[in-house]
């Protein structure tokens, strides 16, 4: 089962291995030499997954302990949420409903050596319904943001959010787009954006691939992996125990003091839109000195785009090009545009001017 395995495909990262008070005791005095440069070059390398890696205060997993618990409340959930012993069910196929799944402790800055704000979170979940084609909707959209548990239009969830989004659209609202549905994209905000359902989220979306994982008769994964401000999003949907690459951007800044979370939402049409697991796993890597000054608690989410994500137009090819001429863009425009009349009219003066002195010497 894809579930078993994966983990160990995504060779990226390193894990917290053996920080005292934080994962366990580390290596002691008597581990031999060679089994520590093993270790050391296969986490430098390998995303193990194993459990002593997996941060469990903010994952999902099977039996669901601890999930709308008030003795362990690590997970609350609202809306249409039905939990199952084999899922999570955020909708039914039926219409209108709203549904999400919220963890329950924010990811907090540590004392210790290390720290979680480079991570991965690994993903596994299920769409489907009775709907044939564009006859469903609407999809899941999964969340590291500053509030939780706020229902709202965007996929079950509140809009002009605060921090990281990626949506798993399966229904094409903007009849005239180009992609290819079911679509995932990704979107940052800082609480200014509003995430426009009629277009999809195009003017907002940073980045976004095709990704055929609805009604599919094996398991579906996505995973996410943030860390020194490069957001990657990988899929597993083929059943072939095989990363395919969907997204990955630079220049991204996310603070700590989060919650992780999952929503979903119908309309008119519907969906079963189920989440089997979610596991959060903590990177440690090296941060340079700058960076390790930084209060990373009170940033701003934020992107270094070169160009608005409001630039960005669809392309036949899923690549993204240029889009309307705007700004700078537009002032150059119109300085070539002035600088071509004068031109034309220096130029128109000085054919009259010579044409005049012609006629001048028949006379």
């Amino acid at each position: 089962m894809a579930a078993e395995g994966w983990i160990w495909r995504w060779g990226w990262g390193r894990r917290c291995l053996g920080r005292p008070g934080l994962l366990g005791p580390g290596p002691g005095p008597t581990t031999p030499l060679f089994l520590l440069l093993l270790l050391g070059s296969v986490t430098a390398d390998i995303t193990d997954g194993n459990s002593e890696h997996l941060k469990r205060e903010h994952s999902l997993i099977k039996p669901y302990q601890g999930v709308g618990s008030s003795s362990m409340p690590l997970w609350d959930f609202q809306g249409s949420t039905m939990l199952t012993s084999q899922y999570v069910r955020l909708t039914p196929d039926e219409r209108s409903k709203e549904g999400s799944i919220w963890n329950h402790q924010p990811i907090l800055l540590s004392l210790q050596p290390c720290f979680l704000k480079d991570w991965e979170m690994h993903v596994h979940f299920k769409v489907h319904g009775t709907g044939k084609k564009n006859l469903h909707g609407d999809g899941i959209a999964l969340w590291y943001t500053r509030d939780r548990l706020v229902p709202g239009p965007v996929f079950g969830s509140k809009d002009n959010f605060h921090g990281l989004a990626i949506f798993l659209d399966t229904y094409p609202n903007d009849e005239t787009t180009e992609r290819v549905f079911p679509y995932i994209s990704v979107m940052v905000n800082n609480g200014s954006l509003s995430y426009d359902h009629s277009k999809d989220g195009r003017w907002t979306e940073l980045a976004g691939c095709t990704a055929d994982f609805r009604n599919r008769d094996h398991d579906t994964f996505l995973a996410v992996r943030y860390s020194r401000g490069r957001l990657t999003v990988m899929t597993d949907l083929e059943d072939k125990n095989e990363w395919k690459n969907c997204i990955d951007i630079t220049g991204v800044r996310l603070p700590t003091g989060y919650y992780f979370g999952a929503s979903a939402g119908t309309g008119d049409l519907s969906d079963n839109h189920d989440i089997i697991s979610m596991k959060l796993f903590q990177l440690m890597v090296e941060h340079t000195p700058d960076e390790e000054s930084i209060d990373w608690t009170k940033i701003e989410p934020s992107v270094n785009f070169l160009k608005s994500p409001k630039d960005n137009v669809d392309d036949p090819t899923g690549n993204f090009r240029s889009g309307p001429l705007t700004g700078w863009r537009v002032f150059l425009l119109l300085l070539c545009a002035l600088l071509g009349i004068v031109v034309c009219a220096v130029v128109g003066a000085v054919v009259f001017q010579k044409r005049q002195e012609r006629n001048k010497r028949f006379y």
